[in-house]
């Protein structure tokens, strides 16, 4: 880990936006997710929510390029599962659907704790999803194509909830939590470890100004 390695993470998590999701409502292609993970990694989400279609999520749908390492995902095991937790979260669900409720998407105040909810290519969002939204929303569209590709949509939404952030100055200090903070810094820098220290129920160790580990936990390990 050097110096500027880990300043550059460290700014790159001062601007992540824990209020700020996308919830994948069946979202099935992998082109679709990876690109989804790779616009929320940009404009500093935090954290995705997704459904694990048929009880898991298959992992090779997640691969975005290294933007994979940098995004939480929580899996959800149906959409009324997700609906649940997302409110009890107290998140304000954000559909986007092209229907006649629907208002057009820069209308919406994304500075609020708020998941943007979207759905397959072809089918959309669920009736359950739609029925929980507290809003709906729509891009305008000018030619002849009804609606954008699903992860072209999500784009565009982030980008308008990036805009009013940034004017609100939500990107100038941290707004994570300081245990959030140092937990997320530590799996960021030292990925591998983390996951070793996870299948042995280890704590991170604290890291030092210049990023290197305080002490490695790993010491006593026996390799395999």
């Amino acid at each position: 880990m050097t110096p500027e390695r880990f300043a550059k993470l460290k700014s790159a998590l001062d601007r992540r936006q824990p209020d700020l999701t996308v919830f994948m409502d069946a979202v099935n292609k992998s082109r679709n997710v990876s690109a989804i993970i790779r616009t929320a990694d940009g404009v500093g989400v935090h954290r995705l929510h997704a459904l694990a279609t048929g009880g898991a999520l298959r992992r090779h749908h997640m691969i975005a390029g290294g933007a994979r390492h940098y995004v939480g995902l929580t899996l959800h095991s149906s959409t009324a599962a997700a609906l649940t937790a997302l409110r009890a979260d107290g998140w304000r669900l954000v559909a986007a659907h092209a229907g006649p409720k629907a208002c057009d998407y820069r209308d919406v105040d994304y500075t609020a704790k708020v998941a943007i909810m979207v759905g397959a290519e072809l089918d959309g969002l669920s009736e359950a999803a739609l029925a929980a939204a507290d809003s709906q929303v729509a891009i305008p569209m000018h030619g002849l194509g009804t609606s954008l590709n699903v992860s072209v949509a999500v784009g565009a939404l982030l980008l308008e909830a990036e805009r009013q952030r940034r004017a609100a100055g939500l990107y100038g200090v941290s707004r994570l939590t300081r245990a959030d903070y140092d937990h997320t810094l530590f799996e960021w820098c030292y990925p591998e470890i983390a996951e070793r220290c996870r299948e042995l129920g280890r704590e991170y160790p604290k890291l030092r100004d210049d990023g290197l580990m305080a002490a490695n936990p790993l010491l006593d390990v026996v390799a395999d």
